[in-house]
């Protein structure tokens, strides 16, 4: 029997939550063996570094996954073209990177970078021979077999992390744990895709897709160096123990955000782009999406938030404890950036990626230029401006949301802030209630079973609809089986 949109996107976001919430969870237990077993400097140096690969990815990918996902109906002719220019340009971008790693190294006047980068470089080559793949099951929503790639991937590759750090190999483990995730993962997506390239090199699919794509690309690498300025600067202007801290901060919160965010964005895409021609239709799928992601977004992040300095301290150690005083703000942030996402996702599935791109190029501006004017004035300046940039830049999305679609203001504010207060007030009511608790253990397991329970409770109160269908989807599921 065919599914529905419905169905299809239903199955698609439970999968999408599986498959994250395993990696999630996975990089909690291995980021806890992994906090302990290594140093404030080798979470820096890798963090002084991951922007380049980033980068790197995303030029010899250039927007075409992205281009291939959002065609009406990509033809064997148009993979095999992406494919080929996904290889052939990361081997070029590799060769060129290998030669400027002694410049990266000077930069942040650290000469162990040097290697450092040849070996971690090497991971964006592995990808280039899974995009298309991924695109391929992303367009057809095969999402399960993305998600038992990913599992797969992370499983194997925390155990490869650990066991090295365990070991002694300090940063080199941290760095060799990326290789073999991207390794395995790309591996797996050949081995579910049915797809297959040819030994073929017409070109033309890549420069009909050029124009969207560009686009694309250009944002994917500015939205690297949004993420990743804090880390720049640091490197540059403090030390490598520095950037682990505000790194290993930052890693926590975004295990958080990018839980939600992934799932979304694995059916995001091509369900909106799917409903282009049905303009109505379109703006009731994403704002049924902003609902949900705001019913999780918020109590997650601020939930952590809460509990930041008890986490850290219980599970990574004292060593880590100023790390543990900025969670609370990146949490903050963190709430809105699956938001963001999926506002900026929704003017990309209009078409118009120029706003996509330009309007990314403007976030990244700003933060260049308030991180460059205010690192003289210590971390928590940088982290403070970082955050409200970030939260303020959500209302950015909309607007030009707004302009594309006819979602109103009034409209967006119902979907989004009752879920925002609902979450700060459970969180403040659970932080008060349990302060007077002494033992770390006993205070961390209270306020998360308080915080979560009264989230519930109110949920269930207000008759949330959103949480209705989330359980009756739940126990449909369980009860098929």
């Amino acid at each position: 029997m065919n599914e529905t949109l419905k169905e299809k996107t239903a199955k698609g976001l439970l999968w999408g939550g599986i498959n994250n919430g395993v990696q999630q969870l996975v990089g909690l237990v291995f980021g806890i063996i992994l906090g302990r077993l290594l140093s404030r400097d080798d979470f820096g140096m890798i963090a002084m570094i991951t922007i380049f690969s980033l980068i790197a990815n995303e030029l010899q990918s250039s927007g075409f996954k992205t281009g291939l996902v959002n065609m009406k109906s990509p033809r064997h002719e148009d993979y095999n073209a992406v494919f080929w220019f996904n290889v052939l340009a990361a081997s070029a971008i590799y060769l060129i990177l290998f030669l400027c790693a002694p410049l990266i190294a000077a930069y942040y006047h650290q000469p162990a970078l040097t290697w450092l980068c040849r070996y971690v470089f090497l991971g964006f080559v592995f990808s280039s021979f899974g995009m298309a793949q991924s695109a391929y099951l992303t367009k057809n929503l095969q999402i399960k077999q993305i998600a038992q790639s990913g599992m797969t991937a992370v499983v194997l590759s925390s155990v490869t992390g650990a066991g090295l750090a365990w070991l002694g190999f300090s940063y080199w483990a941290l760095a060799t744990q990326s290789l073999v995730y991207i390794l395995t993962n790309t591996l797996l997506l050949w081995h579910f895709s049915p797809w297959r390239p040819t030994l073929s090199f017409n070109f033309d699919p890549v420069r009909r897709l050029f124009p969207f794509s560009v686009k694309i690309l250009i944002t994917a690498i500015l939205q690297h160096v949004n993420v990743n300025v804090m880390n720049i600067m640091l490197g540059r202007h403090y030390s490598a123990r520095d950037t682990g801290d505000y790194n290993q901060a930052y890693q926590w919160s975004s295990k958080c955000f990018l839980l939600v965010q992934n799932m979304l964005k694995q059916v995001d895409q091509p369900v909106l782009a799917g409903l282009h021609d049905e303009r109505e239709r379109q703006l009731h799928v994403l704002r049924k999406m902003m609902r949900f992601t705001a019913f999780i977004s918020f109590p997650m992040l601020l939930g952590l938030g809460l509990v930041s300095h008890e986490f850290i301290v219980l599970t990574i150690g004292e060593k880590w404890a100023i790390s543990a005083s900025l969670l609370p703000w990146l949490c903050l942030s963190g709430a809105f950036m699956p938001l963001s996402t999926l506002l900026a996702d929704m003017i990309v599935s209009r078409g118009r990626s120029d706003i996509y791109m330009w309007c990314t190029l403007a976030l990244g501006c700003s933060e260049i230029v308030l991180m460059a004017t205010l690192w003289p004035y210590g971390i928590r300046t940088m982290v403070y401006a970082f955050v409200a940039v970030n939260i303020l830049w959500t209302g950015v999305w909309f607007f030009f949301v707004s302009r594309l679609t006819g979602y109103r203001s009034l409209s967006f504010l119902k979907d989004t802030v009752p879920f925002a207060l609902t979450a700060f007030g459970v969180m403040v009511v659970t932080h008060y209630l349990t302060a007077p608790i002494a033992s770390l253990w006993l205070l961390l397991a209270a306020r998360v079973i308080m915080a979560a329970a009264l989230y519930y409770v109110a949920m269930r109160l207000a008759g949330t609809q959103i949480l209705a269908e989330s359980q009756q989807f739940v126990t449909s599921k369980f009860r098929k089986k």
